[in-house]
């Protein structure tokens, strides 16, 4: 495992940034310790600084994996969150859609999210905003990318589609052979 680049961090957090803003900074200064992101094999692993000097001792060719898997990286080095990462990014969400319960079955297959779905959004919500799904249960179910601003969707057809499907906790099911 070895720390970001100053590119690989900035596109990590330009990433994270989408979704939850400023709030990246409360996600390395925790109450609980101070906590870093690891390259490892391609892959952005977040690590409590504790677990990385336990790790330190083990031969980097038989570490698996280390931490939670926040995403990874491209062969074009464009960095992909992975659905391992919404624990983290619930909590401090700013832009936010709640799908209504005959949706979410739709959503957590892989699908968009549309209007007739849509149960509630976040004011102020821009077009192409990253946005965190809930169910109307306040369960975060994925996240996505709004195709509508707040203020479009009050007008669209039922049948419009306002959240681009990015990655929902049914991936554990559908991929659970390559998820790490």
């Amino acid at each position: 495992m070895r720390p970001l680049t100053e590119a690989e961090t900035r596109s990590v957090f330009e990433k994270l940034g989408k979704y939850i803003g400023e709030n990246i900074q409360l996600l390395v200064d925790r109450p609980d310790g101070t906590y870093c992101f690891r390259l490892h094999r391609d892959r952005v692993y977040y690590i409590s600084e504790k677990l990385l000097k336990v790790a330190a001792s083990v031969p980097r060719d038989n570490l698996v994996s280390l931490g939670t898997c926040f995403g990874k990286f491209t062969k074009t080095q464009k960095f992909r969150l992975s659905v391992t990462a919404l624990d983290f990014l619930a909590p401090y969400a700013k832009f936010k859609v709640w799908v209504k319960p005959g949706s979410e079955q739709s959503f957590l297959y892989g699908n968009h999210v549309l209007k007739s779905g849509l149960g509630r959004i976040t004011e102020n919500t821009a077009q192409y905003q990253g946005v965190v799904v809930y169910s109307m249960a306040d369960i975060p179910l994925g996240f996505g990318v709004a195709a509508k601003s707040t203020q479009e969707c009050r007008k669209v057809d039922p049948m419009a589609i306002v959240v681009f499907h990015q990655a929902d906790v049914g991936e554990y099911v559908r991929n659970e052979d390559t998820l790490t």
